[in-house]
Parts: C-alpha cells; sequence; structure tokens
C-alpha cells in the first residue's frame, strides 16, 4: 500500500484553526460605521405633508448615511389653501379631495428628494385632529395608528413637533402631545430617543413678512442641547424637497426664506431632547 502523504492532516488543521479564527474574528470585531448606520431607522412624525422641511437637512443628512428615514403624516392637508392661493387658483384646485391628491404627490416627491422612504400618510382630516367635539374617537383612532407604525418600523430616534408646534398650528401641537404620550407610556417601538423640532426665528419672520415671527413660539436656547451637524448637498437636498411643495411655497417664498434658514442653521440644526440626558450632536448617541 502506498504511503499517505503526512503533511495533508496538518494542512486541514492549520486551515480549520484559520477559519475559525476569522470567523471568531468577524465576530467580534465592531461593526463599522456604514452597517451600523444601515441598521439605524429614524422616524418623523408630522401633523402634514411640507412639515418635514423644518428638518429636511438632517433627514437628507441621515438617509445619505445610510439610515432608514421614514416619515408618518398624520393628513394629507386637504384643507391647505392659504399658503400658495395664486398657484392653486391656477390649477383651478379648491380644499378636499383634488388637494388632497396633489400634496400626497408633492409628499412622495419630497421624501424621495430627502432619500427618504415613501411617507406613511394617515389620511386623518386636516385641520381637525383635535376636533373631539365633532368625532370623540378621533383622537384615540389616531393615537392607535401612530403606535401601530411605531411599533411596526421600530425607530432608533424619533423627530417631531414640540409642545410649540413650530408655528402655534393646533395640528402641530396634537402630533407632539401624542408622541410624547407614547413614548412616556412606554408604547412597543416608542423610543425614548425622541427629539423636538422647531422653526428658528428667522423662518418664523419670513412666513410672515407683514407681522414678524409670532411671539413665544421658538424655544428658550437652554432646551436647545442637541446639536446635528449637516453638509451643504444636505442643504440642498433639503431645498428641493422643499420645491416639491408648490401648493404650500411659491418660488418667491422658498427665494425668500431658504436662506434666512440656512444662514440661521449655519451648518447644524438644533433640536430640543425630550429628556436633558439626550443631548449632544448625534439622534443616535
Amino acid at each position: 500500500m502506498p504511503s499517505r502523504n503526512r503533511t495533508a492532516v496538518p494542512r486541514v488543521i492549520v486551515s480549520a484553526i484559520g477559519l475559525a479564527a476569522l470567523i471568531a474574528a468577524s465576530l467580534s470585531a465592531p461593526m463599522n460605521a456604514e452597517a451600523q448606520a444601515s441598521a439605524r431607522v429614524l422616524v418623523a412624525v408630522l401633523a402634514h405633508p411640507d412639515d418635514e422641511g423644518v428638518a429636511g437637512p438632517v433627514l437628507a443628512r441621515y438617509a445619505r448615511e445610510g439610515v432608514r428615514v421614514h416619515l408618518i403624516v398624520a393628513s394629507n392637508g386637504e384643507q391647505g389653501v392659504g399658503a400658495n392661493p395664486a398657484f392653486l387658483r391656477a390649477q383651478a384646485i379648491t380644499a378636499g379631495e383634488a388637494l388632497s391628491k396633489m400634496r400626497i404627490e408633492e409628499a412622495r416627491c419630497s421624501a424621495a428628494a430627502l432619500g427618504a422612504n415613501p411617507p406613511i400618510l394617515l389620511g386623518f382630516p386636516d385641520g381637525k385632529l383635535g376636533d373631539f367635539a365633532g368625532d370623540r374617537s378621533l383622537v384615540y383612532r389616531l393615537t392607535d395608528r401612530i403606535a401601530a407604525e411605531l411599533q411596526r418600523l421600530h425607530p432608533d430616534a424619533v423627530i417631531t413637533w414640540g409642545p410649540d408646534g413650530g408655528t402655534g398650528h393646533p395640528d402641530h401641537r396634537l402630533v407632539s402631545a401624542l408622541v410624547t404620550q407614547l413614548v412616556r407610556a412606554g408604547a412597543p417601538g416608542a423610543t425614548e430617543r425622541l427629539f423636538y423640532m422647531y422653526i428658528p426665528a428667522e423662518g418664523l419672520a419670513a412666513m410672515n413678512p407683514q407681522r414678524g415671527a409670532p411671539p413665544l413660539l421658538v424655544p428658550d436656547a437652554r432646551y436647545l442641547t442637541t446639536h446635528v451637524a449637516f453638509t451643504p448637498p444636505d442643504l440642498e437636498a433639503a431645498k428641493r424637497s422643499m420645491t416639491c411643495h408648490r401648493s404650500q411655497f411659491s418660488p418667491e417664498l422658498i427665494e425668500r426664506m431658504f436662506p434666512l434658514q440656512a444662514r440661521s442653521w449655519n451648518g447644524s440644526m438644533t433640536f430640543a431632547p425630550a429628556y436633558p440626558a439626550l443631548a449632544g450632536k448625534d439622534l443616535f448617541k
């Protein structure tokens, strides 16, 4: 009988040891930044299509980094005829179903411009989210829908309006209250990494050139302790998303308002964390 190759077994052993070492190293090594980002989920809970513009550069930044960004929008904004009336008149569109369809498409356009997933539109009545006298079950149904989406998406961080509602809009305020309620109740998927967005005074003044910024809507600086940097391409993505909302923003308003906001942001967007311990420079850590 021919003699066997004495080096065959040691080579197999060495190969097995090497493979085991590689597997062990891959399991123990920390995930790279791209892999970590791809596992993260950021959700913005909003009242209307176009609300996402208040945090647009930051949403674009995280989407660019591979974070899964989702927009939950409570209403379709079918009553929003006052922001750009000349455009709507030219399109022969009035409040109701026709405007709802237009704003749904605008929301999809905006999400795509930011790099976010298609918006999740809940279809609750615009301007009436807190209409307890007209529909006593509405606020409870809206709470359940938002809770169900948070449980399904299981976000690592959530952005929504602060108690001021940015502009003071009752729909904005109610959405803020419901999200905060779910977090404090420990609802499944409702992470404590909750951050409130706001509109800088310069932006409010640009939106209301005759009256100026409404009083007492901008949070005191001591509450604005989370600062998230973004890049010029993120800012450009935010502007593109804003131009999607043609029913709400005329080109003239965008050209007047956006540079003011950009100067105010100065490459970093500020949020008020729901809990002081969340202060920092990243929504995720």
